[in-house]
């Protein structure tokens, strides 16, 4: 198996002060774990291009990029929301991290490699066509997702989001489309406070209480998500891969270990393989306990990489 790693200097760069949970020392302890296991050798390196507007307007609305553009600081801070902020560097890591999951959509359809895992922060699944909002500035995944469909003419995607928190900004973008099929576990009630009731024949949600395990982690996507994804038979995976449902994890109370990231994986390598000829962009979302998020990014890209290590 070929898999690629994408990444770029500049998202080290995209900084929203001393305590933010969601900070450049996120990507080190991942690289450091990719290097301390042997894995990082055997992957094949990208650099993230930039995504162009063409790109980003698929999923965002034109006024919605332009706000973005125009809101970039020269010094200092500018905040997008109540957790969201952008420095100097924020806008072209954010562009980065779009144009990141282009690149591996174009590197898997085109066979250059099987699969491919974005190391790109900022994150975007929260990110909705015309708003920014929790950590989010561009929705990275629905950009790779609408490249897939328009540019690749593929029929059905589907978007497997294990992250703690919900998908919104994936399901505003998708909700009406028939050809993307958004399945999210998450933990309910809890931020952005939606999800539990607004789910339809592709929109596959799976809210958890505070305190859920891997059992009930397990079971809800044993009896929704693989049958969902059984009759959807997709042409591509993509994965929300956030890692804040672990029981390291401060940042919310769901309960998984890192085995359950070892099964995720294979669950969704084996629909990838059945279905959309083992094609699988997954792109980091969430994951804050900096060495439970290295070992659980490691194991997951190791199992992308047929568990040769």
């Amino acid at each position: 198996m070929k898999t690629a790693y994408i990444t770029h200097p500049v998202c080290l760069k995209h900084d929203m002060g001393n305590h933010h949970p969601e900070c450049p020392q996120r990507l080190v302890a991942i690289e450091h774990q990719l290097q301390a296991t042997g894995l990082l050798s055997h992957l094949l390196r990208y650099e993230a291009p930039l995504a162009d507007m063409a790109h980003l307007a698929r999923v965002h609305t034109q006024s919605y990029i332009d706000s973005i553009r125009s809101a970039a600081p020269a010094s200092g801070l500018v905040a997008l929301d109540g957790d969201t902020a952008m420095n100097p560097f924020t806008l072209d890591a954010a562009l980065r991290a779009a144009g990141a999951t282009v690149l591996a959509t174009d590197l898997v359809i085109s066979r250059e490699v099987d699969n491919a895992f974005c190391a790109v922060r900022p994150p975007g699944h929260h990110a909705e066509s015309d708003r920014a909002m929790g950590f989010c500035v561009f929705n990275n995944v629905a950009v790779g997702v609408a490249h897939a469909l328009q540019h690749h003419q593929l029929s059905r995607v589907a978007i497997l989001d294990f992250d703690v928190h919900h998908g919104n900004g994936s399901e505003e973008i998708f909700h009406d489309d028939p050809q993307v099929m958004l399945c999210s576990t998450f933990q309910h009630p809890f931020y952005p406070y939606c999800g539990a009731d607004s789910a339809n024949e592709h929109i596959i949600n799976l809210p958890l209480p505070r305190g859920a395990d891997s059992s009930a982690f397990r079971n809800a996507v044993i009896d929704q998500w693989l049958p969902s994804l059984e009759t959807f038979k997709p042409d591509m995976i993509f994965v929300s891969a956030g890692f804040d449902a672990h029981r390291d994890d401060d940042m919310a109370q769901l309960n998984l270990e890192d085995d359950d990231y070892v099964w995720i994986t294979r669950e969704i390598r084996t629909i990838a393989e059945k279905y959309a000829h083992g094609r699988i962009v997954s792109v980091l979302e969430g994951g804050y306990a900096l060495n439970a998020l290295g070992r659980c990014v490691a194991e997951h890209i190791r199992v992308l990489h047929a568990d040769r290590f």
